[in-house]
């Protein structure tokens, strides 16, 4: 069997897996097994469908049996398990993927070894590298010592990222890596993110029963890591974790005070954040930093025309000049709310070797790492000094602040000297508070920064990584954690669930903020004016007006004639073509708002469709006085002189919009005008000018559909084919 056949019968059987379709699930894997020669998977799937015909014929019989459901559970987790094992040995025949590599290469009998070996090693090296302190030229062989550390570290996570299962020796061989007392918290780390690597292929009840017990660990780094990690297994295996009633009740207990869910939300939250990544970087790229350096620029000719120098008071008096106020608070918003600034500037520094071996990626940032600490002198104090101020300043992912290192490695001394010296005159008190501060942070606000990095350092990961076409990618796909079974009872919280329908809803996603907003007012009765108005704004957005209109009067009801609600009734009412009606509303806004251009503006549109062009016009005149230049006021007021029989004040406005800029129905209603007012040179001048810009098809078009206003204008109708030949 090729991969793509063994893939479709495996999906095949999972579909049927998840339909609790248990008999054809059987069936279907007996065809599968087929291929394997795996005799101790055919014995197991020979026992569960025994089991599973006693358990029908007791059912058939009428046989009370208490403890059918358990049975029934355990049959599908079996049936579930063996698919699983047998997909992976027909893969690790059929495919030569960076993760088939890992697995062929386990030894079931020697894995618990391996581990146990490898745990020896890391705890060892505490007390190898102070025995190598106190060595002659113990640099060099620090260096030694701390890459022979990191290379054992890393054989130990592809040993567990490439196993499928643990037996329970090594699962309690794992244990035995959380009670360690003198394992690092960075080989802490690595374990847990080999162990999700792992998860990724291979559904593992030990492995999550592993990750829990990690989150439970008093590294906050280890904890939040773990959490991290969990997050995305459980998103990979929605409904494994159900039919595990002791793995469900464990996260309940967890979550008995709440901060589980509460954590858990933010995650989530943060996840989605990430893919809004390209979005932000785009903005930076095409907005932001383009403002940025035309105001340097400028102030740059400025200086040069002056001679004077610039002071932090000039300089913000100019970002607020320029225009630039509203790029630094939306950056600054961005960084407030953990979201992804760096990556595409990082993107392009994760060509060294160091990214080329998986692991790293997911390495916490060390500056004791064998290709770290001798990267700088460390008797230059003030380059050591500057180097952390700049690692410490940034909101950087660990994998970018190894990208960071290497890149100033890579400049010359001279150059790195002079970027240091720049730097330190003016931020070594702020050194010094970054230092003092983290004691003050407030706990949550460290987990949460804890797990934000650890999502970018993931993103990069999945998103750059060289065997990211081979990896599930969490980030690809719906992660709709609220969903989840086994995330439910935390996160299916009014409280919860606002927050990510607000995060939706102010990241431009209203189909995605909609079903949650529903939610909450349809199934959790959460009947406030703001969640009926987000409710409504995101129905406008989908086009579903009469809906929209039903959330909104909900909020005017609860929060009577609020301004924005009155404005969005409005316009749905005029999408809705419910003109009358729009214009109640429009009038409402008017009275507090008397000089809104857009509510002018549409007030007279409503009029217009409703008949009332001489009332129509004095807004679009008022429109006309309150903006220089108005085109749009310009082209409904000659649209309204025109129907209401004033011909002269028509051709006035459509001449001023065609000399400022002249669009298709400006020459086509212009040239409509001037037929009217007998001047059919100049009216076919502007029809020719109309098919010049679209082209015939459209002006015929629009031309015909115009044709009963010329003809109650007096135009005879014998006359208007005689005019369309002079195109």
């Amino acid at each position: 069997m090729n991969e793509k056949d063994i893939r479709e019968q495996y999906q095949t059987i999972l579909s049927l897996l998840q339909q609790k379709r248990l008999k054809e699930a059987h069936a279907q894997l007996e065809v599968f097994l087929w291929h394997s020669e795996e005799e101790h998977l055919h014995r197991r799937l020979e026992q569960a469908q025994t089991s599973y015909h006693y358990l029908l014929q007791y059912l058939l019989q009428g046989i009370n049996d208490p403890e059918r459901d358990k049975l029934y559970n355990r049959l599908l987790t079996e049936t579930w398990d063996i698919a699983d094992q047998t997909y992976l040995t027909l893969m690790d025949k059929a495919s030569n993927s960076y993760y088939r590599q890992l697995h062929r290469k386990q030894s079931k009998e020697g894995s618990q070894t391996e581990m146990a070996k490898g745990r020896k090693a890391l705890e060892a090296f505490s007390d190898d590298l102070a025995i190598c302190q106190l060595m002659p030229d113990h640099e060099q062989k620090e260096k030694e010592l701390m890459r022979k550390h990191e290379e054992e570290a890393e054989k130990l996570c592809l040993l567990i990222w490439g196993n499928s299962g643990w037996n329970k020796e090594e699962a309690q061989e794992m244990e035995n890596f959380l009670n360690a007392d003198t394992l690092s918290s960075t080989d802490l780390c690595l374990v847990e993110s080999a162990v999700m690597l792992s998860l990724l292929e291979c559904f593992d009840i030990h492995k999550i029963e592993w990750l829990l017990n990690a989150y439970s660990h008093t590294n906050p780094l280890v904890s939040q890591r773990a959490l991290v990690n969990l997050v995305i297994v459980l998103h990979r295996h929605p409904e494994r974790v159900p039919l595990y009633p002791e793995l469900m009740a464990r996260l309940s207990l967890l979550n008995e005070d709440g901060k589980l869910g509460k954590q858990i939300n933010h995650i989530y939250i943060q996840f989605l954040r990430c893919n809004e990544t390209e979005k932000i970087s785009k903005t930076m790229q095409e907005e932001i930093l383009p403002g940025m350096m035309k105001t340097v620029r400028e102030m740059k000719a400025d200086f040069e025309d002056g001679g004077e120098e610039y002071s932090k008071s000039d300089w913000e008096e100019a970002v607020r000049q320029w225009g630039l106020e509203k790029g630094f608070q939306k950056m600054n918003q961005w960084n407030m709310e953990g979201a992804d600034l760096y990556m595409s500037t990082f993107s392009q520094l994760k060509n060294y070797p160091f990214f080329q071996r998986p692991i790293n990626w997911f390495r916490p940032f060390d500056l004791q790492h064998s290709d770290i600490i001798h990267l700088f002198s460390p008797k230059k104090h003030e380059e050591n000094t500057a180097l952390s101020l700049i690692l410490n300043k940034g909101n950087f992912c660990d994998s970018d602040k190894y990208s960071l290192c290497y890149m100033m490695a890579r400049i010359p001394d001279a150059q790195r000297e002079m970027i240091f010296t720049q730097i330190i005159p003016q931020d070594t008190d702020m050194l010094n508070q970054l230092k003092n501060s983290s004691s003050d942070l407030d706990s949550l606000n460290r987990l949460e920064n804890i797990s934000i990095q650890y999502i970018h350092d993931l993103y990069r990961f999945f998103k750059l990584n060289r065997l990211r076409t081979e990896i599930f990618n969490p980030f690809q796909t719906d992660m709709a954690l609220h969903r989840l079974p086994a995330l439910r009872e935390m996160l299916y919280k009014p409280e919860e669930l606002k927050k990510v329908a607000d995060f939706y809803f102010l990241n431009e996603h209203p189909a995605e903020a909609l079903e949650l907003y529903k939610l909450l007012t349809e199934d959790m009765h959460q009947n406030d004016a703001d969640t009926f108005q987000k409710t409504g704004y995101c129905l406008q957005k989908e086009k579903r007006y009469q809906e929209a209109i039903d959330a909104y009067r909900k909020a005017d009801v609860l929060k009577p004639e609020h301004l924005w609600t009155l404005r969005h009734l409005a316009t749905c009412y005029r999408m809705n073509k419910n003109f009358a009606t729009a214009l109640t509303y429009y009038k409402k806004v008017e009275t507090v708002e008397p000089e809104n251009k857009n509510v002018l503006f549409y007030t007279g549109i409503c009029l217009t469709e409703e008949g009332r062009y001489d009332e129509a016009l004095q807004y679009f005149f008022k429109m006309d006085f309150l903006e220089n230049d108005c085109i749009k006021a310009w082209r409904a007021i000659g649209w309204c002189s025109f129907i209401c029989g004033k011909h002269e004040q028509a051709q006035k406005y459509y001449e001023k919009a065609i000399q400022l800029k002249p669009i298709f129905t400006d020459y086509l209603n212009a040239g409509h005008v001037a037929w009217t007012l007998n001047q059919l040179g100049k009216a076919v001048e502007y029809y020719r000018k109309a098919i010049e810009c679209e082209n015939k098809a459209i002006f015929l078009e629009a031309f015909h559909k115009d044709q009963p206003i010329l003809t109650q204008k007096g135009i005879a109708e014998k006359d208007i084919p005689l005019v369309l030949d002079l195109m």
